[in-house]
């Protein structure tokens, strides 16, 4: 009697960052309220069990999703600010984070507000957002006093917001304009 070998297991090292990333993207498309394990699963090309396999639950998986986004645009932000070899350079890189980075990317804005939204109510999310805030801030810092890059940080966040929501957003030349008030 001739046997049926064991199914293989599928080979596939990078599986769990993979699922963190797609998660980002099923977040984008279907908002938090629309993502599921399965649909994250289906986007991932994985096993619906590789969800429990490598996540405690949805919790756990978003907080290391927005924990991954948080990072990928704080990284950016560090790498302006880091360029940046005096004040006026320094403004001009707040400008291009704001017009380019931030509102550049429409998706990076829709998946920010899930996050805020989250934050909110979820306190391991609301960690997540005070540690990129502070992340910010201290970016920032290398160039500005404490409370010049608080209030920076915060005009960032609000014109990020106008942006996205505004049918006339603020033009270049606003936003480089409202920098230079605070600063």
């Amino acid at each position: 009697m001739r046997r049926t070998p064991p199914p293989t297991r599928r080979f596939d090292p990078g599986r769990r960052d993979r699922i963190i990333d797609v998660t980002l993207d099923v977040i984008a498309a279907n908002g938090v309220a629309g993502t599921s394990h399965r649909r994250i699963a289906e986007a991932a090309d994985v096993p619906l069990g590789s969800m429990t396999y490598h996540f405690k639950g949805m919790d756990e998986l978003l907080t290391l999703a927005f924990t991954r986004l948080a990072d990928r645009i704080a990284d950016r932000f560090d790498a302006r600010m880091g360029a940046a070899t005096d004040a006026g350079e320094a403004r001009e890189a707040v400008v291009r984070l704001i017009t380019e980075d931030l509102i550049g990317s429409p998706r990076e804005v829709v998946l920010t507000y899930e996050l805020y939204t989250l934050a909110a109510r979820n306190p391991a999310l609301r960690e997540v957002t005070r540690a990129w805030m502070a992340r910010s801030r201290r970016a920032l810092e290398r160039h500005f006093d404490p409370a010049t890059a608080r209030y920076l940080d915060a005009l960032i966040e609000g014109l990020a917001i106008h942006s996205a929501l505004d049918p006339t957003p603020m033009s270049t030349e606003d936003v480089r304009a409202a920098i230079s008030r605070i600063t």
